[in-house]
């Protein structure tokens, strides 16, 4: 029996037992033959395989003696009219034998086994070339289609560091791609399968010109989607219902009709009761909407504000459904789009207020027909709505109105001077509010009195715009305040930000928080603000009136914005007290700093919106040191909460206004991970070549071992850890001259993991282990069990799992001794990995289970989500 090998060295076998094949081309002609086994080869066919194009003049005659001396050997060799031919049976040629096993189901393992090597070596020439590189091509399919059906069986996590190497080594291949983004998806890891399938479109867009097939497409939503809706919350965001909303019943009941057809929008003048009139209906039919409501005021008629971007608003609602940056795709047609998808089939409202028009609109309107929308809108909405125009009060709701305000009694008492001043207010809800509160201010007036002072005023009934009624109202009612009142009136009316908070007001107007707090209730009281906690909102036609009042407040605005920078940096210091100090100016402003880490966090969610207002404030005023403050100050915060939109907004002012170049190296550092970290990894990598261009100009060591630092994260994010390994060696030495030792060992963890990903780990075991070594000198426990975690993974990553494991129990008994649950909860998600590769599923579950209840209990919503699935995956039900 002959057995004849290619998939490696040439060798052949004749009943068992090797034999000499003699020089490279009587191989050649063997393996010539081989290849098509009982089947003739052509003399002329047998010499172009081993010669080439020109063979020798005495190619014939050779020949004839290599097939000779190979069947001296025992090998069987035809002599056919036409050539020659190798007669054996099929399966004895590994080649025939492989090509049969990857046809058969159920057996690709066993043929790829087959393969010893490189195929046909120790042969050379064109055809052994072009033979060579065939059957390289069939392996890989082979290989791959042993992938695909392993990750049918959802063997996923076991094969991830296999697939890895693959999409390392073929960074342009689809079909690899598809399978990285899958197995990661079964590991629970989906957020890096989308990142996966973003980098690829990069290297696509950038070398070849082309974008991603419709396959890998169609993948990439699927995860997207997938992801999305397991970690789908349900939003809760409408603004209280109005205490004091009367009548309308008319308006309503043609609501209850619009609403139907998916959308309505309400229309009218502004002060006409429009926003309330939405949230009246809004909370009366609550029921109606299990999934959730979303709100958003786009600011389209706002006196101080340019409109809101449909993307913005879009991004915010797909917070508001639990997703954070990371996982918002960047592009805005990408983002409308997987927001339409997160809502369809979802019962929810969604209320858009303050609509410039039905092009601001369209973007924001929900998939499927089972949410509703309700738009408010001082301009009708052709094309997208059912309009339901909003006219003034009828005379018995603008009476019921002031009723609500001053009494019955009151207004029973003087029945011609309340139709005088509905009259006189055209009906308008806004005007009859401020009307109400002057006569609660002023008892000893009489609603007749009243009426005369809004006439002198030259306010008269016949005006054909109700809405005029407001700023003549206004002007009485502002006649009436004390100086004090009126300067925060006015102050108010220009205060970056939709609303502004106790302490910035004191600020603001140069006064105690107790004065503050006083003159905001006075305001509140004649119905000028509305308070809700501690916070003041102004309606936009009263801060128009309000703005104009206030001829100077520059001086006011420079307190304010001290007061944020002060306050931020007081508040950032709770949040993480291990940053390195930043060193501020004197300030006079008062600051009241939060006790602990919660009311820190509490501070900065409330002054979220304002603080970026605030921030642009100052840029228009060229405070530039402010503007990067600002943003510095801010950075804990939006890392913390993954406010990455708000982080990059301010970064790129910073940006824009830092003139030394120390704050130049920071921006475009921090703007560059942001960027990272929200997928946008061109301009990503831009910003930090660019900080680590500034960092080498200004030479310190801190700022170039951060730069280097930043772009191994990036590299390593993008699953380029070759690049990523680079840089985080580069960091090292800069790191040393920095003098810290705790950094130094972090940069030596950081060099651990990125070996451990491109297979290095022999050099991986030999940084984690410095870390680990500098780190138990520094008594840092929390950092020990950073680098025993690292020395598990590099382990992990080596095969070698029952060494993985007891590294990993090592970390996790570090992470209790600490308390840090934290870190321990990653270090158990770790640890199922090589449990599961040891098929010890029971281990692997209680591992996942106990982590499962740790990421829950942190509010860790989509790695729980993730360890959800891995637990799926191996058929554990959470919480069994």
């Amino acid at each position: 029996m002959v057995e004849i090998d290619l998939l490696g060295e040439v060798t052949a076998r004749v009943d068992g037992h090797n034999v000499e094949l003699g020089p490279a081309r009587q191989r050649c002609v063997l393996a010539a033959l081989a290849v098509d086994v009982n089947k003739t080869v052509s003399v002329s066919q047998l010499a172009e395989r081993v010669w080439g194009d020109e063979p020798p003049a005495q190619a014939r005659a050779t020949l004839h003696s290599y097939l000779s001396r190979l069947r001296q050997t025992g090998i069987e060799l035809a002599t056919r009219s036409t050539g020659y031919v190798l007669v054996a049976d099929e399966s004895c040629v590994d080649v025939l034998r492989f090509r049969k096993l990857c046809r058969q189901p159920g057996t690709l393992g066993e043929a790829i086994a087959l393969w010893r090597g490189e195929p046909l070596t120790g042969i050379g020439g064109d055809w052994a070339g072009r033979t060579r590189e065939q059957l390289v091509r069939e392996r890989d399919a082979a290989e791959l289609d042993l992938v695909d059906a392993r990750l049918r069986l959802g063997h996923g996590p076991e094969l991830l560091a296999t697939i890895a190497a693959h999409a390392t080594a073929r960074p342009l291949d689809e079909r690899v791609a598809a399978q990285h983004m899958r197995a990661l998806a079964q590991a629970g890891r989906v957020s890096e399968a989308l990142d996966q399938f973003l980098a690829l479109r990069t290297r696509l867009r950038t070398e070849l010109g082309t974008e991603p097939g419709a396959d890998l497409r169609r993948l990439h939503e699927k995860l997207l989607l997938s992801d999305q809706e397991a970690t789908v919350e349900v939003p809760r965001q409408l603004p209280s219902a109005p205490a004091q909303f009367v009548g309308r019943q008319e308006d309503l009941a043609e609501l209850d009709q619009a609403v139907r057809t998916g959308v309505a929008a309400i229309a009218g003048a502004g002060g006409m009761g429009k926003t309330w009139l939405a949230l009246h209906w809004a909370h009366r039919n609550l029921h109606r909407f299990p999934d959730g409501q979303l709100f958003v005021d786009l600011r389209g008629f706002s006196p101080d504000e340019t409109p809101m971007e449909p993307d913005v608003a879009i991004r915010g609602f797909l917070h508001a459904l639990g997703l954070d940056a990371a996982r918002i795709p960047a592009d805005p047609q990408t983002s409308a789009a997987l927001f339409r998808s997160l809502t369809a089939h979802r019962r929810m409202l969604v209320v858009i207020d303050n609509a410039v028009d039905a092009a601001q609109v369209a973007p924001m309107l929900p998939g499927g027909d089972t949410c509703k929308v309700l738009v408010t809108s001082r301009n009708r909405l052709p094309g997208i709505s059912r309009p339901v125009g909003l006219d003034v009060l009828a005379d018995s709701d603008a009476a019921t109105l002031l009723a609500t305000r001053i009494g019955a009694s009151r207004l029973n008492a003087e029945p011609l001077a309340v139709a005088r001043l509905i009259d006189l207010c055209g009906g308008l809800p806004l005007a009859l509010s401020i009307v109400g509160a002057r006569v609660l201010t002023e008892p000893e007036l009489s609603l007749a009195a009243i009426a005369h002072q809004l006439e002198e005023l030259g306010l008269g009934a016949l005006d054909a715009d109700p809405s005029v009624s407001v700023p003549v109202v206004l002007s009485w009612s502002y006649r009436a305040l004390t100086d004090q009142q009126r300067q925060m009136f006015a102050l108010l009316g220009t205060a970056p930000g939709e609303d502004i908070g106790l302490d910035a007001a004191a600020s603001l107007a140069g006064v105690s928080t107790q004065d503050a707090r006083a003159t905001l209730r006075a305001l509140e009281q004649a119905s000028l603000i509305s308070i809700s906690g501690s916070r003041a909102r102004m309606h936009d036609l009263v801060r128009a009136y309000a703005a104009e009042r206030n001829s100077d407040g520059t001086e006011a605005l420079r307190r304010l914005v001290d007061h944020h920078v002060h306050t931020a940096h007081a508040n950032d210091r709770v949040i993480d007290p291990h940053r390195p100090l930043i060193t501020l100016g004197r300030s006079d402003v008062e600051i009241t700093p939060a006790r602990d880490k919660a009311g820190a966090l509490a501070w900065f969610d409330a002054e979220r919106g304002t603080h970026q207002a605030v921030q642009q404030a100052a840029a228009a005023h060229g405070w530039n040191d402010s503007v990067v403050l600002l943003a510095r100050v801010s950075h804990a915060y939006h890392q913390l909460r993954g406010h990455l939109d708000d982080e990059l907004a301010m970064w790129q002012a910073a940006l824009d206004a830092a003139e030394d170049p120390a704050d130049r190296v920071i921006a475009h550092r921090i703007m560059g991970s942001s960027l990272g970290q929200v997928h946008r990894y061109d301009e990503a990598q831009h910003h930090l070549a660019a900080s680590l261009d500034l960092a080498r100009q200004v030479g310190e060591p801190l700022a170039l071992a951060d730069a280097h630092g930043a772009l191994a994260w990036l590299w390593a994010s993008r699953s380029e850890y070759h690049r990523a390994f680079e840089h985080a060696q580069a960091a090292l030495p800069h790191y040393r001259r920095t003098g810290n030792r705790m950094l130094l060992a972090m940069a030596h963890n950081n060099i651990g993991h990125c070996a451990a990903e491109i297979g290095d780990t022999a050099s991986g075991r030999e940084h984690a282990s410095t870390a680990l070594t500098l780190l138990h000198e520094l008594g840092d426990r929390h950092g020990e069990a950073t680098a025993v975690d690292t020395l598990g993974r590099v382990e992990h990553q080596a095969g070698n799992h029952v060494e993985a494991i007891a590294l990993y129990e090592r970390a996790l008994e570090l992470c209790r001794a600490e308390n840090d649950d934290y870190v321990a909860a990653n270090v158990l998600t770790n640890l199922g990995h090589p449990h599961l590769a040891l098929d010890q599923r029971d281990l692997a579950a209680r591992c996942w289970q106990e982590a499962l209840v740790m990421l829950e209990q942190q509010g860790r919503d989509d790695e729980a989500d993730r360890m959800r699935k891995q637990l799926a995956e191996i058929h554990v039900t959470p919480g069994t």
